[in-house]
């Protein structure tokens, strides 16, 4: 651990119970240049290796991650509030993932070649250096392995600052990691904003950032003195638009899965549905019915469906923007403010349905981040498209109609990602790209993981 044994400890609770789930050293600001130091040190040797001795290194944690899987999804479940079957396929698909993981980044990173009549050039990938991760506490697991192990088999050593809200299980994801990689190459440090200011302050040469659009900027500001080059998956405020020619049955069951999945702590869920008012009345029942039928409680407890928010910190925003919007006229069809019921007790939220929202009102504009779905009823295609176009954010989106009709919809559309009547993840391959405030660089596929290394071309002549 790298923190003097003098180092205030960061104890963390279950959301769920308010029980102690342990603790961790914070990183004294102190310390961090050290880290890096180390960390530059470390990446000499580590960026010598071939590409493929690289990923060979890593693949050897495939034993270690698959051992402490079960662990490592119940620590999640416990830190945030993730029902633990959710938590534990998290944990599982990350370790089960590894190798399809380190197989596709290899592909991206190979050196390429391209040639006209003239000239044969070389693209070779090269690493930054030092990269910052620093990732987010709603999958704590899955997102370092889409922000560290790319930056790990592209030869940058990483300083890796998990949230403060869910650092154990990440801690135990990257000492499997460490167990198998030189010495320093993967670091960890532990703490809030203060730390992860201090890190990129120190002139790291990467840093890779999953989280809120206020944080991002705020990142953007600070390595803005050192050029820093940047990854950051931001916030999102997802439309669904729902056509009238749409199998409703499916865009309910899907508008209630994805507004509430994980409490809505997910960076894709939806946030405002646009419904045609032919159908509008029907869907709007159908969702409802959904909601009523979604079991919430401890999120140890095998059958919930949906557990508490993450921290009382995050509850409170969500009732903030409900309590705004219900006061401007807002109605709630069932959840939170539902018939007058009093709000649920610790850091519970219960799935929400809104109707009668406006666009002005902050639950349509803001980032809500919890188990909301406000319902906009729509008269024509172009109404809901410049509703939903009508936000600074553009990372998911769908479209729910008859194939055609929605693809010429979805073609409209300022999102990053769009699915039709699906959720917005792409084929095997494709990058998790935010467009607007929702994204700078992105991750994932070949041209995702080529952002975690220099381009450098090497040209010579024919003749």
């Amino acid at each position: 651990m790298l923190a003097t044994q003098h180092a205030p400890m960061l104890t963390i609770r279950n959301p769920s119970t308010g029980e102690v789930v342990g603790e961790v050293p914070v990183t004294p600001v102190a310390e961090i240049a050290g880290v890096v130091a180390r960390a530059r040190e470390a990446q000499v040797g580590w960026a010598a290796k071939s590409l493929d001795e690289r990923a060979s290194i890593i693949l050897r944690a495939k034993d270690p991650l698959a051992a402490a899987a079960e662990r490592m999804g119940s620590l999640a479940s416990r830190e945030m509030g993730k029902p633990i079957k959710e938590a534990l396929g998290e944990a599982k698909h990350a370790a089960g993932g590894l190798e399809e993981m380190v197989k596709e980044s290899v592909e991206a990173l190979r050196e390429e070649v391209l040639e006209d009549a003239s000239v044969r050039t070389r693209l070779v990938f090269d690493p930054y250096g030092v990269a910052a991760a620093i990732t987010p506490w709603n999958f704590p697991i899955l997102m370092p392995v889409q922000n560290v192990l790319p930056a790990l088999i592209a030869g940058n050593a990483v300083i890796f600052k998990p949230s403060e809200v869910s650092p154990l299980c990440a801690q135990a994801w990257a000492k499997c990691l460490q167990s198998v990689l030189p010495e320093d190459v993967l670091q960890v440090i532990h703490g809030d904003g203060t730390q992860g200011s201090a890190l990129i302050r120190e002139g790291v040469d990467l840093v890779v950032f999953t989280g809120s659009r206020a944080t991002g900027m705020a990142i953007m500001r600070e390595a803005s003195g050192h050029l820093t080059r940047l990854i950051l998956e931001l916030g999102g405020k997802d439309p669904l638009i729902v056509l009238e020619d749409a199998d409703l049955e499916a865009a309910a069951t899907f508008a209630v899965r994805n507004s509430f999945r994980n409490a809505g702590q997910v960076c894709v869920s939806t946030e405002r549905i646009f419904v045609h008012d032919a159908v509008a009345d029907r869907f709007t029942q159908l969702v409802v019915e959904g909601a009523k039928t979604m079991k919430q409680g401890d999120s140890a407890d095998e059958s919930t469906q949906l557990g508490p928010m993450a921290s009382a910190r995050q509850k409170s925003i969500v009732m903030k923007q409900l309590q705004e919007a219900i006061a401007a006229g807002a109605k709630c069809l069932v959840g939170e403010g539902d018939d007058g019921a009093a709000p649920s007790e610790g850091n519970f939220v219960r799935p929400t349905v809104l109707v009668d929202v406006t666009p002005e009102m902050s639950i349509m504009r803001d980032e809500t981040f919890g188990p909301v779905a406000p319902i906009v009823r729509v008269s024509t295609d172009a109404q809901a498209v410049a509703l939903a176009n009508d936000t600074p954010y553009g990372l998911g989106a769908a479209v729910f109609g008859a194939p055609d009709h929605a693809a010429r919809v979805a073609d409209q559309l300022t999102a990053g990602m769009v699915g039709i009547n699906k959720g917005c993840g792409g084929a095997d391959g494709s990058p998790w790209v935010g467009s607007r405030h929702s994204g700078h660089g992105f991750h994932g596929g070949k041209y995702g993981t080529r952002q975690f290394a220099q381009v450098r071309t090497i040209s010579r002549s024919k003749a």
